[in-house]
């Protein structure tokens, strides 16, 4: 039986780990990729796999103990500090060998899938512009500066503001009204050893009146600071500015942004409607964030993964590939749809009026002192 010829847009790991799935099951996929290359840009911070999500789709892709082997396991701690003087108002800190969710750079990621993949899997440079539909009905893409061309069928992975996506609905993700300033620090623990202290090996919030500093552990010693604001940053943002947003709050913090080594991004906060969906439509399907994007608290990812890991498997194993798509639709679109819900919830409790006390009850952590 021959195989519908299959086309991935995106190369985040959803569209690498359905890539992988296909290829380990003889089925052949090509990845479009808008990057020039692997290294063309930064992939962000750091992710944690959970259990029962990505760490379940990368077995399913032949690459958990090698995940495994380079993630860091002991980045799993989760602190909650007081706005006002950085006291410790609830802490996580798994045993050894107790954490069931351990962390791992996105470039980190991205190459373990990438070095797993065919060679020539992924087309660089390939920037999708828009997708039309030849007359044997096959898709067709058309990408700039790069020749068209078709697929029996295309597959979205390609986030928030997918243009696959485009193609089944026009409905496209609200602004959260929350933007993410992001800073870096790299050699923390020898450049800033009490920073290093104050955020400890994993995950720390400070929260209070609609805004945050959070910061995360990366691998190589660096830290990311993402300093949360209930509104939009000016062009040229300053760490002045900044600091303006957050008086009133512990030194200890403010030396996050006063000691970082760069401003280096600005990124408004977005999530598509509770309940986005589309028509079925023959040939085309979304993935993770292109589907379903959610605020960022810690599920994104994971989901992602999951739906690539199931639709890849749901193609090699269904006697008609068309109607696996469209039940893969239907319960992926399910599922999306309580964990945004509980996504939403999270993301209230660390912006709303009550936090960080919300977050606390909504984390199920024990707070050691009044927010």
């Amino acid at each position: 039986m021959s195989h519908p010829s299959i086309a991935i847009v995106g190369a985040g790991p959803a569209g690498l780990t359905a890539a992988r799935i296909l290829q380990r099951h003889g089925w052949r996929a090509a990845v479009f990729e808008a990057d020039a290359s692997p290294d063309a840009r930064d992939q962000g911070g750091t992710l944690d796999l959970h259990a029962d999500a990505g760490q379940r789709a990368l077995a399913r892709a032949g690459l958990l103990d090698a995940f495994l082997a380079c993630a860091r396991h002991e980045d799993q701690d989760t602190l909650v500090l007081d706005h006002r003087t950085a006291a410790t108002l609830a802490a996580e800190r798994p045993a050894p060998g107790e954490g069931r969710r351990p962390e791992i750079d996105r470039k980190v990621l991205r190459d373990l899938l990438l070095d797993a993949l065919a060679p020539d899997t992924v087309r660089w440079g390939h920037r999708l512009r828009d997708i039309g539909l030849d007359p044997d009905g096959r898709r067709r893409l058309h990408f700039d500066g790069q020749p068209s061309q078709a697929f029996d069928l295309v597959v979205g992975a390609d986030g928030a503001w997918s243009r696959v996506r485009r193609a089944l609905t026009g409905v496209q993700p609200d602004d959260t009204g929350i933007v993410f300033v992001e800073l870096r620090i790299d050699d923390v623990d020898t450049q800033h050893p009490r920073l290093a202290r104050l955020v400890g090996r994993g995950t720390m919030f400070a929260l209070h009146g609609g805004q945050g500093l959070i910061a995360q552990r990366n691998g190589g010693g660096q830290l990311r600071i993402y300093a949360a604001l209930p509104a939009a940053a000016p062009a040229g943002i300053t760490r002045a500015w900044l600091l303006e947003r957050f008086t009133g709050w512990a030194p200890a913090l403010l030396a996050l942004v006063t000691q970082a080594d760069a401003i280096a991004a600005v990124r408004p906060i977005v999530a598509l409607p509770p309940g986005t969906g589309w028509p079925s439509a023959m040939g085309l399907t979304l993935v993770g964030d292109a589907a379903h994007v959610m605020p960022p608290v810690g599920v994104g990812v994971n989901l992602a993964m999951l739906d690539a890991a199931d639709l890849a498997e749901a193609l090699v194993a269904a006697p008609d590939w068309r109607r696996a798509v469209q039940d893969f639709e239907r319960a992926m679109l399910a599922r999306a749809g309580a964990v945004a819900e509980e996504a939403r919830l999270g993301f209230a409790a660390m912006f709303g009026p009550d936090a960080p006390r919300a977050l606390l009850e909504h984390m199920g952590m024990d707070a050691r002192a009044a927010a």
